[in-house]
């Protein structure tokens, strides 16, 4: 099927070019979506006698893109997650949550403005392009943490090996200092009873030197 494009569409082409493209995409994509319009003499006249207005439509809204691109790009978003020890989230985050997260954060992002090859399914700092307009695209990070704390620890460049052994030198220390009071706590007990033993023990010696005298 032929459509004009109107507006960029990436890997596809420019705004007043002709393409052929599977029927499929055009039905499903591009037409509901209003980025093109079937390749018609009524359309190709159509789109002549708007393209000056859709031009300067289009570098309108490109220039807003780019001003929110300049701050939303190098952004990190935290998001809070449940997962194993290993790191493996017990669900994922989508591109919604990430959308969510910005807009929480004051940015204006619609979910099919983030791009995700996949969904997220790891700890982890991971790097995330939002499509703002179709040419232009900025880069943002998403910190997914099971944990406010841990999400600043991964932001300072530690890895999930890392965090790991953080947390088992922890509980070892922690353990170690457990024996180390129940060690101390023993040894008083053991001070305490002997001071309690020691004058019944002297009054024991007494009466035995006691009974020796009389002897």
């Amino acid at each position: 099927m032929d459509v004009i494009l109107l507006e960029r569409v990436a890997k596809l082409g420019q705004m007043g070019d002709v393409v052929s493209v599977k029927q499929g995409f055009a039905r499903n994509y591009l037409l509901p979506q209003g980025k093109a319009l079937r390749a018609s003499e009524a359309n190709k006249a159509t789109f002549e006698a708007q393209k000056v207005q859709l031009e300067a439509q289009n570098l309108e809204s490109k220039k807003e893109a780019e001003a929110v691109a300049t701050k939303l790009g190098g952004e990190v978003f935290i998001v809070i997650r449940s997962a194993s020890d290993a790191g493996a989230l017990y669900g994922s985050v989508s591109n919604r949550d990430i959308a969510e997260g910005a807009t929480e954060a004051g940015f204006t992002v619609d979910r099919k403005q983030v791009v995700l090859q996949a969904p997220i399914k790891e700890l982890g700092l991971h790097e995330v392009t939002v499509a703002l307009h179709p040419e232009v695209e900025c880069q943002i990070k998403v910190n997914v943490a099971r944990s406010t704390e841990e999400a600043e620890l991964q932001a300072q460049g530690k890895t999930m090996q890392e965090l790991a052994a953080d947390a088992e030198a922890e509980a070892e220390f922690e353990l170690s200092e457990l024996f180390d009071d129940m060690g101390a706590a023993a040894a008083e007990d053991l001070a305490d009873d002997a001071e309690e033993d020691a004058p019944a023990e002297a009054a024991a010696d007494d009466e035995a030197g006691e009974d020796d005298a009389e002897t």
